[in-house]
């Protein structure tokens, strides 16, 4: 009879576990000002939206190949995915055991823009997603915090953490978790802001992309890791796929949406 108990207790935790990947936060708008790259910089609005909690899993994407065929690795058409395109999974339905809590990588922005499409959700805007990000645990915009801004540097140090289970860390001031510190994400118009060495205003064209070079002419150092996500986006091709890039999804409030 311990037993059977135990076994349900762990079907149950496991389904559990998997509707948790869909939920959504509510994020409110407001204006900010956005880093664009150097020089005269505006404020931007941002309208109300939905922002999945977590980002996407193995085990969501997993469902997602299973239901839509034309996504699967072998039958993905490659001008939509590169050969790194789920390189890393056993099969076309399986995804290793051992990343199945884990943030999707190794997937293009074709496949993360399809993903969201197929559940009436989108990907977020490189505005929306920086507006989300700017949040601690107790401030909408924490990005004068020297504290908060020095946690995040050092969570782009640390290695390997696109093999962090999704979920663990704490939630921000809109209920967002892993929005740092896990792998960068995929935005509906990533490749709309381009920074080159001219208009990182240093002269060098080599200086590294994740580097954030750029910062050194930043009106402010707590720009300096915006400035590693907007170059890092900013070196991307939709086709790509990387073990450090994932995605989550976002709606716009005018769609019905049941918050859990």
């Amino acid at each position: 009879m311990r037993k059977v108990f135990l076994l349900i207790a762990a079907l149950f935790l496991i389904n559990n576990a998997s509707a948790q990947g869909g939920k959504m936060a509510l994020v409110k708008g407001g204006n900010f000002t956005p880093l664009y790259g150097i020089g005269e910089q505006a404020d931007v609005e941002v309208r109300d939206f939905y922002l999945e909690i977590n980002p996407v899993t193995y085990a969501e994407f997993q469902e997602f190949v299973r239901n839509y065929s034309k996504w699967q690795k072998s039958k993905v058409t490659k001008l939509f995915a590169d050969e790194r395109y789920l390189s890393n999974w056993e099969n076309d339905l399986t995804a290793p055991v051992a990343l199945l809590d884990k943030p999707i990588t190794m997937i293009s922005w074709f496949a993360a823009k399809a993903y969201c499409e197929c559940q009436g959700k989108r990907l977020p805007t490189v505005d929306e997603w920086e507006y989300a990000a700017m949040a601690s645990t107790t401030k909408r915009d924490a990005r004068e915090d020297s504290l908060y801004n020095a946690s995040i540097l050092r969570s782009y140090e640390q290695p390997r953490t696109f093999l962090k289970t999704v979920g663990q860390s704490d939630a921000n001031y809109w209920g967002v978790k892993d929005m740092h510190g896990m792998v960068w994400e995929w935005t509906q118009d990533f490749n709309s802001i381009i920074l080159t060495g001219e208009s990182r205003n240093n002269g060098n064209t080599d200086a590294s992309l994740f580097c954030a070079g750029g910062a050194i002419g930043a009106k402010d150092m707590m720009n300096y890791a915006a400035f590693m996500r907007y170059a890092m986006r900013s070196s991307l091709k939709a086709n790509f796929s990387l073990t450090t890039l994932g995605f989550r999804c976002a709606k716009d409030v005018n769609h019905p949406l049941t918050l859990n």
